[in-house]
C-alpha cells in the first residue's frame, strides 16, 4: 500500500493580490536607462552611501490609491419591528440603503522612463478608482492611470502625464550575488521617503505562496508596510528589484524581505505596454523536483533538473518528443536547477519561440526542439509536489496496498479523466512503507518500475516481479501524474 505524504511549508506573509486590468496598451516601449555592467568586487569600502541615494532616490515616488467600497448600512434587528420604526421615526427601507466609503492605501513606485512610466506592485493599485503619485520632493502631486497589472508576479505599470522625470537606471538582477550590498528606498508607514541598507541574503526564493511566479531576491534591508513597489538598488544606484513582501510574525520588518528581480519586472512591463497583457510560453508538461531517491532511480549524476511526470496530449512537449520520465536538465542553453526554475524560464519565453531542451532519458542525454504555445489564460502551468518519504520496517514496498479496476463510479468520485489508465488504490495500510511514501486511496498506479499497467490484474502481476525492497511508481492523483519512490528497507524515525 502506498500513502504519499505531502510536505508543505506554511509561510505567513501579509499581502493582497487579485484582479487584472488594462487601460491602455499597444504603445511603443519607452526609452529606458540601462546599465548591465558587473559591480567591481574589490572596491574599497564606502564611508557614506549618500552619492548612491542622491542618484536613485529622486526616481522613487509615493503612491496614494483610493477605491470606493459598498457597505450595507443595516441597523439592529429590532428595527425590523414597525412599532420601533415609527417610534424612532425611521422611514421604511432607510436602514437598508447601501452606502459607500472610500478606502485609501499607501505604497511606493519607481520611475523608469522620463515620460512617466512607473513600476510598482499590483497590490498597491489593485481595484483603485483614483491614483495619486507624489514625487520625491513631496510637493509635486500627479494623477496616474493604470497601464496594466500582472497579479501572477505582483507587478503593475502605471503612468503619469509628465516629461523629463528623473528615471532610474536599470541594472541586471541576474548578475547580483549573495552578499552584495543593496539599499531599499520607499515610504514605510507613510512617514516619508526612507532609505535602508542591507545585503542580498539569497536569490531565487520561491515556494512562499505569495504569487504564482516566484523568483524573489531576499534581503535584510528593512522593508515595511508602505515600502511595497519601492526600489531595491545596488551599490551603483541601479534598480535591481521591486520591493514586494516581508516574512514577519509581527507585521513589521524582521530582516526577511522579498523583491521581484528587475529582469522579471522589466519583462512583465514590456509585455503589458506592447501587448496589453503578459503572454507566457507554454510547454505542456507536469513537472516535479528531482529528489535524491528519484535521482538514483533515473540514473542521474546530479540532483538537479525537472522530472516530467506527465506530458499533455497535443502540446508542444508531445510534439517535440518529450516523454514521462524524462529529466529536463537544460532549457534553451541554460541549466535547469529545479522544476520551479524551469517553469519561470518557460513563462518568460514568448509564445512561438523555438527552444532546445536537453533531457536525460534512461541515463543518456538527448536534445529535443519545441515551439512554445501561449499559456492558456484560464490556467497556470502545472507543477508537481514532492512526497515526503517515511520508512517502514517491512521488506515488501507494496505490502498493504489494495487495488481495483477503474470503473465509472470511481472516475466520478475521484474525478479521474478517461485517458488515465491503471490500477486504482482502494485501500491502504496506514503503517505500510507505501503509505509512508504518500500513496492514498484514489491514486491511480500507472507504472511500476517504468512498466505501464492498465488495470488491477496487470499491477498485481508486475508487482510480483519486484525483487527488491525499493520500487518506483508513476501515479495519477489530484489532476496530474508524478513519480514516487517507495523504499521499505530504510528505517525511519
Amino acid at each position: 500500500m502506498n500513502r504519499f505524504m505531502k510536505i508543505i511549508k506554511v509561510v505567513a506573509v501579509a499581502a493582497l493580490y487579485c484582479g487584472f486590468g488594462v487601460i491602455a496598451y499597444g504603445a511603443s516601449m519607452p526609452k529606458l536607462h540601462i546599465d548591465t555592467q558587473t559591480i567591481g568586487k574589490n572596491a574599497p569600502p564606502l564611508n557614506t552611501y549618500a552619492p548612491i541615494v542622491k542618484k536613485a532616490a529622486p526616481s522613487v515616488v509615493n503612491i496614494y490609491s483610493t477605491k470606493k467600497v459598498r457597505i450595507d448600512n443595516q441597523l439592529m434587528p429590532f428595527f425590523e419591528d414597525p412599532f420601533f420604526r415609527r417610534f424612532f421615526g425611521i422611514p421604511e427601507g432607510m436602514d437598508r440603503v447601501p452606502r459607500e466609503r472610500r478606502e485609501q492605501s499607501l505604497g511606493s513606485g519607481v520611475i523608469v522612463s522620463e515620460d512617466g512610466y512607473i513600476l510598482t506592485n499590483n497590490h498597491v493599485v489593485d481595484g483603485a478608482d483614483e491614483i495619486k503619485v507624489a514625487l520625491a520632493d513631496e510637493k509635486t502631486i500627479l494623477d496616474a492611470k493604470v497601464i496594466g497589472t500582472d497579479p501572477h508576479t505582483d507587478i503593475a505599470v502605471i503612468k503619469v502625464d509628465a516629461k523629463q522625470l528623473p528615471a532610474i537606471t536599470i541594472g541586471d538582477s541576474d548578475k547580483l550575488e549573495v552578499g552584495d550590498v543593496v539599499l531599499a528606498i520607499g515610504n514605510p508607514f507613510g512617514v516619508g521617503q526612507t532609505v535602508t541598507l542591507g545585503i542580498v541574503s539569497a536569490k531565487g526564493r520561491g515556494g512562499m505562496g505569495i504569487v504564482d511566479y516566484e523568483d524573489f531576491i531576499q534581503t535584510d534591508a528593512s522593508i515595511n508596510p508602505g515600502n511595497s513597489g519601492g526600489a531595491l538598488v545596488d551599490i551603483e544606484g541601479r534598480l535591481v528589484g521591486i520591493n514586494t513582501a516581508i516574512l514577519s510574525r509581527s507585521g513589521g520588518n524582521q530582516g526577511i524581505g522579498f523583491a521581484v528581480p528587475v529582469n522579471l519586472a522589466r519583462y512583465v512591463m514590456e509585455r503589458i505596454i506592447t501587448d496589453g497583457k503578459v503572454k507566457r510560453g507554454y510547454l505542456g508538461v507536469l513537472i516535479q523536483p528531482v529528489t535524491p531517491e528519484l535521482a538514483k532511480e533515473f540514473k542521474l549524476g546530479e540532483k538537479t533538473g525537472a522530472l516530467v511526470g506527465e506530458v499533455t496530449p497535443k502540446s508542444p512537449a508531445e510534439n517535440a518528443g518529450l516523454k514521462e520520465g524524462d529529466v529536463i536538465v537544460e532549457y534553451n542553453g541554460k541549466k535547469v536547477d529545479d522544476n520551479r526554475h524551469l517553469r519561470l524560464m518557460v513563462a518568460q519565453t514568448p509564445p512561438g519561440t523555438k527552444v532546445t531542451i536537453k533531457v536525460i532519458r534512461d541515463g543518456k542525454e538527448k536534445t529535443l526542439t519545441a515551439t512554445l504555445d501561449e499559456l492558456p489564460s484560464e490556467g497556470l502551468a502545472k507543477a508537481g509536489t514532492p512526497g515526503g518519504l517515511r520508512r517502514g520496517d517491512v521488506s515488501d514496498p507494496l505490502d498493504g496496498v489494495e487495488v481495483a479496476d477503474i470503473d465509472v463510479r470511481a472516475r466520478r468520485e475521484f474525478n479521474i479523466p478517461n485517458y488515465v489508465k491503471g490500477a486504482l488504490v482502494v485501500n491502504i495500510d496506514p503503517d505500510s512503507p507505501a503509505a509512508a511514501a504518500g500513496l492514498q486511496p484514489g491514486c491511480v498506479i500507472m507504472e511500476i518500475n517504468r512498466k505501464p499497467v492498465t488495470n488491477a490484474d496487470e499491477a498485481i502481476e508486475v508487482s510480483r516481479q519486484i525483487k527488491s525492497s525499493r520500487v518506483l511508481l508513476r501515479v495519477w492523483s489530484g489532476g496530474g501524474s508524478r513519480y514516487i519512490v517507495i523504499d521499505a528497507s530504510k528505517k525511519g524515525s
